[in-house]
């Protein structure tokens, strides 16, 4: 009676196909073509000028790229320079600036569109102006209506003041102490309505400002082609 060779323990419970994959797989990988490196030939022209070919990355072009061709000469990938410390931190510091002034000009694109959003046209942004204006001109009235109070009363302190003329040191302590008082309440609020103007000069800026950055993408708007409205 003839004795059948036995299969190995793997491939008899993988089965004849699965065992065929598993046996094949490996080298079929190993030739795929798009990975260079897979039986893939290294050419490249170093810092002699050069041209070296090998089966395998070249150590005298790691400063520089290198081609990787398949058996029929057709360029399959290309492979480094590889870079030292140095060099990728500075690729890294690169990318990095690149990232951030990509976000930067986003950011930027981002805050034109919310401005003209919010002002579709100069009118829109002179009634801004002016309604911003008009509210520190009233915080101004109202301190300039205090000082106006003060000064009244500063005058009747100083008809009290006439009967010491001669010898103000006689004036009684209390009243020479709110003649002090009146002086630093209306100083306290000149110093207020001084830095109001102040603050009508920065609104004033910051609209200026705007008003720049705001004429050339209103220009640009009315300058755009429409976009025909759907059927």
């Amino acid at each position: 009676m003839a004795v059948l060779p036995l299969k190995p323990p793997t491939l008899w419970r993988l089965g004849a196909g699965a065992a065929l994959a598993a046996l094949c797989g490996p080298a079929a990988q190993a030739q795929q073509p798009g990975q260079p490196g897979a039986g893939g030939i290294y050419t490249c022209v170093d810092a002699k000028g050069r041209r070296l070919t090998a089966d395998r990355p070249i150590p005298e072009c790691t400063d520089r790229e290198q081609r990787v061709l398949g058996p029929s000469g057709t360029e399959r990938g290309r492979v480094g320079p590889l870079l030292s410390d140095q060099e990728r931190s500075a690729q890294d510091a690169q990318r990095r600036k690149e990232a951030e002034d990509r976000a930067r000009a986003a950011e930027e694109r981002r805050r034109e569109r919310v401005l003209v959003a919010r002002y579709p046209d100069q009118a829109a942004h002179d009634a801004e102006r002016a309604a911003a204006i008009a509210k520190v001109d009233e915080v101004t009235a109202v301190a300039a209506a205090r000082v106006a109070e003060l000064r009244s009363q500063r005058r009747k302190l100083d008809a009290e003041m006439e009967f010491y003329r001669r010898d103000s040191s006689k004036a009684p302590m209390a009243l020479r102490r709110q003649i002090a008082e009146q002086d630093d309440a209306i100083a306290l609020q000149q110093r207020f309505i001084a830095s109001q103007e102040d603050e009508k000069r920065r609104v004033h800026q910051r609209f200026d400002a705007e008003l720049a950055q705001l004429r050339p993408l209103w220009a640009a708007q009315h300058s755009a082609p429409a976009v025909p409205a759907p059927q």
